[in-house]
């Protein structure tokens, strides 16, 4: 691939746009907003500048309601020998364009399963896709050079091909991205009207759950209502689930033992099931998910402090595998959380204290 179009200059447009510019591909930048194209192109993305004759890749990344469209217009521009789109949600604008009846041969609906809370050229970075992986959905119909460009381009990315089913694909980011994202904003919006004492007790497993909440509505509307189906029929099995909680909970209140007993199977009963599906989530570099001990360090808010303590633990010969920040309320100080082999933990607990870190047990 030498040259490419990205239409559409948000944060996963400009990101991609950013990636192939790093690796020398010449890229031009299109968007509805001249401004967010300039804005990308100032970032080092590419050039504003149209074209002067068919690039070898267009990439789409429109919202999903308006993938069709944009697609459909730069087909019959004929901007491109392959085109692709980047959008969250993949079998709708594939039977959208099946129904303006374009050919679809130099088409593959793509789907990095990567992003940020924030939105826009300015959020995009040239690695954000690396190490992640980059859902590409090819039909009998998709023409090999096409395949063979949208793998370039994931290669380009340094992201991790997985090639899915397109409806397949809109259960399983229902299931892993959509319907997650919706239980945290619901969890999140319990805090909107909590009192202010209650509040000032948030602690890590609150700012865990809730993260994801701070995305743009904006955007999540225009991802949700292209894949309304199935994650009305998660949050249909969720809601099941919420409701046996709730009576297992008020069975807890009860005075009679056998209820109480029952109310604590329950609760038992989707605290195990959470366990059971937990582990299933891949761990360090999609592998398998492993079991590390923590070692927990209490640090002053001062710069250079992480600097500090990851010099150490590399002194002391030991690969931190992971890491969480738990900052105190209402104090310029904090826990880091560092996960270690089991073998590791004793080292560099003791290497820590060595070099004078408060080690908390």
């Amino acid at each position: 691939m030498r040259t490419a179009l990205v239409i559409g200059t948000g944060l996963i447009g400009t990101s991609a746009a950013l990636a192939l510019a790093q690796r020398g591909v010449v890229v031009h930048l299109e968007d509805h907003d001249p401004g967010q194209a300039r804005t990308a192109a100032a970032l080092g993305a590419g050039t504003d500048e149209a074209p002067e004759g068919i690039v070898d890749l267009a990439v789409v990344a429109a919202p999903p309601a308006h993938v069709a469209a944009v697609l459909a217009d730069a087909m019959r521009r004929g901007v491109a020998r392959g085109y692709l789109d980047v959008a969250s949600v993949k079998g709708g604008p594939r039977r959208e364009l099946q129904a303006l009846g374009l050919d679809l041969s130099a088409y593959i609906g793509t789907h990095p399963m990567s992003g940020r809370e924030k939105s826009g050229p300015l959020a995009a970075t040239g690695d954000l896709f690396e190490g992640r992986p980059w859902v590409l959905t090819p039909t009998r119909d998709t023409d090999t050079e096409v395949l063979n460009l949208a793998l370039e381009l994931v290669s380009h990315c340094r992201a991790v091909p997985v090639v899915m089913d397109a409806d397949a694909h809109d259960r399983a980011v229902a299931l892993v991205s959509h319907m997650p994202h919706l239980v945290s904003s619901l969890v999140a919006a319990r805090l909107e009207n909590a009192e202010e004492a209650a509040v000032r007790l948030c602690g890590q497993g609150i700012r865990d759950v809730t993260r994801i909440a701070a995305s743009d509505p904006r955007m999540w509307i225009d991802i949700l209502s292209a894949n309304p189906g199935p994650v009305a029929d998660l949050l249909t099995d969720v809601a099941a689930d919420l409701e046996e909680t709730v009576q297992a909970l008020r069975a807890l209140q009860s005075s009679d033992d056998a209820k109480r007993r029952q109310g604590a199977g329950g609760i038992e009963d989707v605290l195990r099931r959470g366990n059971a599906g937990q582990v299933r989530v891949p761990g360090k570099h999609g592998a398998a998910p492993r079991t590390y001990e923590v070692v927990a360090v209490l640090i002053d808010d001062q710069p250079g402090q992480l600097a500090r303590i990851f010099a150490d633990a590399g002194r002391a010969g030991v690969n931190i595998e992971d890491v969480r920040i738990e900052h105190a309320t209402g104090q310029q100080a904090g826990l880091v959380q560092l996960m270690v082999e089991p073998k590791s933990a004793p080292v560099l607990s003791a290497a820590l204290r060595e070099r004078g870190w408060a080690i908390r047990q």
